[in-house]
């Protein structure tokens, strides 16, 4: 019996045991193709998980760093027309009255640059104070006091005696591009420390008759009372500029165009303040006037872009350099000066002894002409 069922199983056994690992193989593939197949499908109707946008890190770097800052002013109030009546004053000696004041409280904001305590503002921010008190983020106050001012670029630097100051990175404000994120951070309206988004509308904004240097970050990060002398920072939380203007209509508090001065400039300018009490900007000693349609016909100009020298400071550098008025500047120091304010910026930015190459046009001819900086005189 035993060897009968011996030979049954070595006929059928082995094919059968084959067959049936065989067809377990089938079923496990295809159960793995259904599988496979099933996550496709689920795949085609399931969104991607979204990624959310946050500054919360820049925004976290740079927001100790930014002030509250409340001046008080004195104000004269306006004297009672009875007391200039002259029955009244017949009757009243009016001469002895003192005319009535109040103190008058404003606010801004600022931006710690470093950890010695010095901070950049506006000038028209602390214009007039009595006494600036400046909140830090952290909860603490001090009494400021003033370094010192740079009325053509609205700049003002304060110094606070406290310890343990969080100071914001200084940025590349030259190699923001229009559409880059920026962030603004100050206090408007009183309200309490606050940050907008927006992008870069524009770089080096010049002729808007805000300031006699200008060379503005224009922004659409919404900016109202109270952030002016605030931080314009990059998505790192890196400053960028300090808030300083805005445009706005008639009863409005602003039409998304708002204005920043280049922290590099605002920090050289600081720099020049801490140690020798004013900026230091580079002259040449001329005076110009942009290239009209008359000047461009009458000297048959191909080039419509640059200044015409219409007077020159005797023993100026100009002068010294054998510039002479007349010429027409087109480029300083390889740069184009455009209608005159692109230049004066140019000038302004090289220190006094430094050399300065100035291209002219003279007569139809091309010249480089090289003048030593001088300092720029406070009466101009």
């Amino acid at each position: 019996m035993r060897k009968r069922l011996n030979t049954i199983w070595g006929v059928f056994g082995w094919p059968v045991l084959l067959g049936l690992l065989i067809g377990l193989v089938a079923v496990m593939s295809q159960s793995n193709l259904r599988y496979a197949l099933k996550q496709q499908v689920k795949g085609l109707f399931t969104l991607p998980a979204q990624q959310t946008t946050s500054y919360a890190n820049a925004v976290s770097k740079a927001i100790p760093a930014v002030v509250n800052i409340f001046t008080l002013k004195r104000v004269n109030l306006p004297r009672n027309p009875l007391f200039d009546d002259p029955l009244f004053r017949h009757y009243f000696n009016s001469a002895d009255i003192p005319q009535q004041q109040r103190m008058s409280s404003a606010l801004g904001s600022g931006v710690i640059i470093n950890k010695e305590g010095y901070l950049l503002t506006n000038n028209h921010v602390i214009a007039g104070a009595e006494e600036i008190v400046v909140s830090l983020y952290d909860g603490r106050e001090a009494k400021a006091k003033v370094v010192g001012l740079d009325r053509e670029t609205d700049l003002a630097v304060l110094k606070i005696p406290l310890q343990n100051l969080t100071s914001l990175v200084l940025g590349t404000p030259q190699k923001t591009r229009l559409g880059d994120v920026v962030l603004a951070i100050g206090n408007p309206f009183g309200v309490g420390q606050t940050v907008t988004q927006g992008i870069i509308s524009a770089t080096g904004r010049h002729g808007l008759g805000l300031n006699v240097y200008e060379n503005f970050l224009q922004t659409d990060a919404a900016i109202h009372k109270g952030n002016s002398g605030g931080a314009l920072i990059d998505t790192n939380g890196h400053l960028l500029g300090i808030n300083t203007a805005i445009l706005a209509k008639k009863d409005s508090h602003g039409i998304g165009i708002g204005f920043a001065i280049p922290a590099d400039l605002a920090v050289s300018i600081m720099n020049d303040i801490i140690t020798s009490g004013e900026a230091i900007r580079g002259w040449l000693g001329i005076e110009a006037r942009t290239l009209n349609e008359n000047v461009i016909r009458t000297y048959n100009l191909h080039n419509r872009t640059g200044v015409m020298i219409t007077s020159i400071h005797p023993n100026g550098p100009a002068d010294k350099a054998g510039i002479k008025a007349g010429d027409i500047v087109t480029h300083i120091n390889q740069q184009p000066v455009g209608n005159g304010r692109e230049g004066m910026n140019l000038i302004a930015q090289v220190r006094p002894k430094n050399s300065v190459q100035v291209t002219i046009l003279r007569n139809g001819e091309k010249l480089q002409m090289n003048a030593i900086a001088g300092k720029r005189p406070k009466n101009i």
